[in-house]
């Protein structure tokens, strides 16, 4: 029957519903084709995904032409695929072992303790999780941490999609043989809620939530077809109603007859658009252990998932910057500075902390960046780190 009601038809503007989730509509947007024409940076399309060489990417990117490859990314993001691979993002892998062996360490005392563990869209049970591996990594080696996050390409496709002033988290996931898939779903922050809850937001919401957050992970150890690696469906991220879409049973249906799925090597760096819909796969080997570090990377104008204690990671980092400076370039340093330190002024004590010189209080990113230059100690700057703290409070 048809509606002409204008304020019905407004409502229905405003507030999206499970039971008007179309999947005719959403196959559309689903079957659409990715164009490697349209990425000239790319090197190649497979089933539906952006490959891009990693070194290529970054040499493109050196200098005038950084604009065009971050405006790029982010259109794969966005209109585009909504997923990007990026082949030996890590051409030293021995940095990715030194940070596995450290992973490996926590996860044998989560073990022994009995703590850890859990997974928003699996069984418990099916893989070993570290949460916050980003402080427990810092924590437990700062220059391995500092080699780890200087990496360009995890730089540039965060700041292709979330602007400056991201923030960085990270859980890892070890997914054991037998583990199975993950049920298909969107991510932080409206993909972490019920119907009920997601239908009380307006669809400028649904719009909002992806370009809060970029998902990314970052390949621990090679990953067969056999081994598990995340399921995609391309370019479903541009239906808005596809947070509520997920939980009907024929939208599950259609990931599960036309997800795709890509090997890894180790090293490689995959990221893409939260609202992407996936799942990490089943692990039918027989003897491999999936592991992966999933980069939950936030906008400075977001609640990031974790808490992180950044106070500390810098306090810890920093002696480790200052003896690798000769060995990392001023590029890798402020991107291991933006992985660590907190990039935005606020929220903030503005009575205690007013924005002398400028319309924000300096953060303390640009804190460290200021000890790193003038060559402060360590004391120094761990009591300058407490001292901007103090004055956030209220």
């Amino acid at each position: 029957m048809k509606i002409d009601n204008p304020q019905k038809l407004r409502a229905d503007r405003v507030w999206l519903s499970e039971d008007a989730c179309d999947l005719d509509d959403f196959r559309r947007l689903a079957q659409k084709t990715t164009a490697l024409a349209d990425y000239p940076t790319a090197s190649a399309v497979e089933k539906n995904v952006l490959i891009y060489d990693s070194r290529k990417v970054t040499a493109a990117a050196a200098g005038e032409g950084k604009r065009l490859v971050l405006a790029e990314i982010c259109e794969a993001f966005g209109e585009g695929p909504g997923v990007v691979v990026f082949k030996h993002a890590y051409q030293n892998t021995g940095i990715i072992d030194r940070a596995s062996a450290i992973f490996e360490a926590i996860i044998e005392e989560q073990h022994r303790t009995s703590t850890g563990g859990g997974d928003h869209f699996a069984k418990p049970g099916a893989n070993d999780r570290i949460w916050n591996s980003l402080e427990k990594h810092c924590l437990a080696d700062p220059e391995n941490f500092a080699e780890y996050y200087s990496n360009a390409i995890i730089a540039l496709a965060s700041e292709a999609w979330l602007g400056p002033s991201y923030q960085m988290t990270a859980q890892v996931n070890r997914v054991n043989p037998g583990g199975a898939a993950q049920s298909a779903h969107r991510d932080y922050h409206l993909g972490f809620q019920s119907s009920a809850v997601v239908e009380q937001f307006p669809a400028h919401v649904h719009r909002l939530s992806p370009v809060l957050t970029l998902q990314g992970a970052v390949a621990h150890c090679e990953m067969p077809l056999e081994s598990g690696p995340t399921l995609f469906l391309p370019h479903s991220q541009t239906y808005v109603p596809g947070y509520l879409a997920l939980k009907r049973q024929e939208f599950r249906d259609y990931f599960e007859a036309n997800h795709v799925q890509l090997p890894l090597e180790k090293g490689d760096v995959v990221f893409f658009n939260p609202a992407l819909f996936h799942a990490a796969g089943t692990n039918r080997s027989a003897d491999i252990k999936r592991v992966a570090n999933l980069l939950q990377v936030s906008s400075a104008f977001g609640r990031a998932m974790e808490t992180v204690n950044r106070e500390r990671m810098s306090a810890r980092l920093f002696p480790a910057l200052k003896a690798l400076q000769d060995r990392l370039s001023p590029d890798e340093i402020a991107n291991a500075v933006a992985a660590c330190a907190e990039g935005y002024s606020f929220p903030t004590n503005l009575d205690r902390d007013p924005p002398l010189g400028g319309l924000a209080p300096k953060t303390q990113a640009q804190l460290m960046h200021e000890a790193l230059r003038e060559g402060w100690s360590d004391e120094t700057f761990k009591a300058a780190l407490a001292e901007q703290a103090q004055r956030k409070l209220s």
